[in-house]
């Protein structure tokens, strides 16, 4: 098999020597398509774990509301 230089859709993949079949050749790229999705994926960058906001600390540095007028409202919403 072998690949044109400017494939297009009806001659994307060529049998140069032998016969195969629709199904060999679709089979073939299946296994083609799956491979070059694994080592895309493999090279891709790893994404951080994502930290739960239970256990996120920040809210243990936030400031305390200053009394006043709304004070309350503003300990409840964390402002």
């Amino acid at each position: 098999m072998s690949v044109p230089q400017d494939p297009g859709p009806e001659d994307a993949v060529s049998v140069v020597h032998g016969s195969a079949a629709p199904e060999d050749i679709a089979a073939l790229l299946a296994v083609l398509v799956a491979h070059s999705a694994a080592q895309a994926q493999a090279h891709a960058p790893a994404e951080a774990p994502q930290r739960s906001a239970w256990a996120s600390r920040a809210s243990a540095h936030r400031r305390m509301p200053a009394p006043g007028p709304g004070a309350w409202q503003a300990a409840v919403r964390g402002l």
